[in-house]
């Protein structure tokens, strides 16, 4: 028996990569399907034109009003990402706001371009404002994009800067990878920094740690820094995320004011226990002595500054 045991042990050791990581997204989609969705979306916070209003929609999806202007950041709002569904509902939808002036992407991965929410934002500015957003995605995104009825498709690549719908859009450099399948690695990947004349937000997209959180913060001044903290564990995952303790690390190197941490809670694509992102990040910046200047948003709560 403990020879046959050992074979069997063996063999599994030498399983195709694709079929391990095959293992790991079923057991993912089934627990993600364990307990129902909570949470119900309402409409965004209004803030007037001086004002900036920063509303968490979930995951790394924002609804920012800066400048007067209205914009979305790696908007989805599918209830499935493939077979993988989502734990929180969004915290609002395009229905309930006003119109949309420009949306942006920060990489091609599906749970964060998502084609079905990017038709839900056309079809719904189209049909309730007559007008459909500009869009701005880094270099090598743009034909996932380009047909899908946007007014008009930017890009950017890591430093380079644009004025777009009145505002100030610089790409930062990230520590991840952006292809949309396996073999595409073509495409860009990154963050961006938003600007208007009163207020700036920097928007990390997925990354580890890395050191140009500190160069970000020199050349660009982020007011409020948007920043990662979960799909940490198991630690290899941190060769392309980081940790919540990293998230702060990050967060005091580009010198923001304030933290909003993203990218946990929606979707099981760690190991990590849910609630343990917010936990751990909220410990951290206890034990820093920063913990008036985290600010951990529900679904559907505003920031506003």
């Amino acid at each position: 028996m403990a020879r046959i045991d050992d074979t069997v042990r063996r063999v599994w050791r030498r399983r195709p990569f694709a079929v391990i990581k095959m293992g790991q997204l079923w057991r993912l989609v089934r627990e993600s399907r364990e307990n129902p969705i909570i949470g119900q979306p309402r409409p965004p916070e209004a803030v007037s034109a001086n004002e900036l209003g920063i509303t968490f929609i979930g995951h790394s999806s924002f609804f920012l009003q800066i400048g007067g202007r209205n914009i979305l950041i790696d908007p989805v709002f599918s209830r499935n990402l493939i077979l993988l569904r989502r734990q929180r509902s969004p915290g609002s939808l395009p229905d309930l706001m006003p119109a949309i002036d420009l949306v942006l992407i920060t990489h091609a991965h599906m749970d964060h371009l998502d084609i079905a929410s990017l038709r839900y934002i056309v079809r719904t500015n189209r049909r309730l404002y007559g007008r459909t957003p500009e869009i701005l995605v880094p270099t090598g995104v743009e034909d996932l994009v380009a047909s899908r009825g946007f007014r008009s498709v930017h890009t950017l690549s890591w430093w380079q800067s644009a004025q777009v719908v009145d505002l100030q859009i610089t790409m930062t450099p990230c520590r991840h990878w952006g292809a949309r399948m396996f073999r595409d690695m073509h495409r860009g990947y990154g963050g961006y920094v938003i600007s208007s004349d009163r207020h700036s937000v920097y928007h990390s997209g997925d990354t580890a740690w890395f050191n140009g959180f500190a160069e970000i913060g020199r050349q660009l001044q982020p007011q409020v820094a948007l920043l990662p903290i979960g799909a940490y564990y198991p630690d290899n995952y941190r060769a392309v995320h980081v940790s919540p303790e990293e998230a702060v690390r990050g967060f005091l190197d580009c010198k923001a004011q304030w933290m909003v941490p993203m990218h946990f809670g929606t979707f099981r694509l760690g190991r990590e226990p849910m609630e343990e992102p917010v936990q751990r990040l909220r410990a951290e910046a206890a034990r820093l002595g920063i913990t008036d200047r985290v600010r951990v948003l529900n679904e559907g709560e505003t920031l506003r500054l």
